[in-house]
């Protein structure tokens, strides 16, 4: 079968389409014939090497790339009995340095990086859900922010950003999106209260807006100490990359979201898709042969989604 995979990292020229074998489910685990996966930033670090270069993974020999996708289960592993042959699914492949990671032809996964797919969305779209849905709901869950508080959103036009908001107006937060003004229509209609245009003076912009600052912040932009001073004494910061997380001065209480599987929670969101209250976003689609291509798209910023890899599976 065929897989993306890198032996080395560098730049989009160094991803590979491999013929590599196909992988057993074993107990406790599903088999996935994918139809569609999403590039995520991760994917770009991953094989660029700055992950390695911190720390987060090992190299060594075949990596393969991928983290969101959507398909079909083919296999089933030993203890099973909760998926059957056929069933739509989602997933997430969330190991650095596993030799095949989502954007293959079939996928191995733990039964609990899995849920059924929303029925309302294709499967194109239902790929872009899992990592970026599940990185905003846990981000929110570190944040721990109560109904009626602020929220500052750095990134809000982006996946994990739109997903924030649209997650914390379900929350009833209410919510100060950082975006371009282009954006400033679709960030409302996600759930932003208030906006700021991003700014290099973005504290005195959201304090002008909600005096003393806002209760937490959810950095989607990786903005650090300028979105850090728009939270009041005492509040809560989350930032959604190792490395981008400021010292956490006045009080605050800071994090980085360390993303983990959990197919409980997935389902939940794959079922607020189908309630029409979570968007999947999706700015362009393109063959798994043109994985370089999509990279090379992606690390040029300005997406208002994910671009998504599609298979014959």
């Amino acid at each position: 079968m065929k897989a993306v995979v890198i032996d080395r990292f560098g730049g989009p020229e160094v991803l590979e389409i491999a013929d590599v074998p196909v992988p057993q489910p074993g107990p406790g685990q599903v088999r996935i014939r994918v139809q569609a996966a999403a590039v995520n930033p991760v994917d770009i670090a991953t094989r660029a090497g700055w992950l390695a270069e911190q720390g987060l993974m090992v190299a060594n020999g075949q990596i393969g790339i991928g983290w969101d996708l959507a398909g079909a289960i083919d296999a089933v592993g030993p203890t099973v009995d909760q998926y059957e042959l056929g069933k739509a699914v989602v997933g997430m492949r969330h190991l650095l340095s596993a030799p095949i990671g989502a954007q293959a032809e079939q996928v191995v996964l733990d039964t609990d990086a899995v849920a059924p797919a929303p029925r309302s969305v294709s499967p194109v779209e239902a790929s872009a859900l899992p990592l970026n849905g599940m990185t905003a709901l846990q981000a929110l869950d570190l944040l721990a922010l109560q109904a009626g508080q602020w929220l500052l959103v750095t990134g809000a036009a982006g996946a994990v950003g739109g997903f924030t908001l649209e997650l914390g107006a379900l929350r009833g937060l209410r919510m100060v999106a950082v975006a371009d003004p282009e954006d400033e229509a679709i960030v409302r209609q996600l759930g932003a209260s208030e906006f700021v245009a991003r700014t290099d003076q973005l504290g005195a912009a959201v304090r002008r807006l909600r005096a003393g600052g806002v209760d937490g912040v959810l950095d989607a932009a990786l903005v650090g100490v300028p979105a850090l001073d728009a939270v009041r004494d005492g509040g809560s910061f989350v930032a959604v990359s190792a490395g981008a997380a400021p010292v956490p001065l006045r009080g605050t209480r800071v994090h980085n979201v360390w993303i983990h599987t959990d197919g409980p929670r997935l389902a939940e969101l794959a079922a607020l898709v189908d309630a029409g209250q979570l968007t999947p976003r999706v700015a362009a689609t393109l063959p798994l042969e043109q994985v370089a291509a999509a990279h090379q798209r992606a690390a040029a910023g300005g997406l208002r989604g994910r671009i998504v890899l599609t298979l014959d599976g």
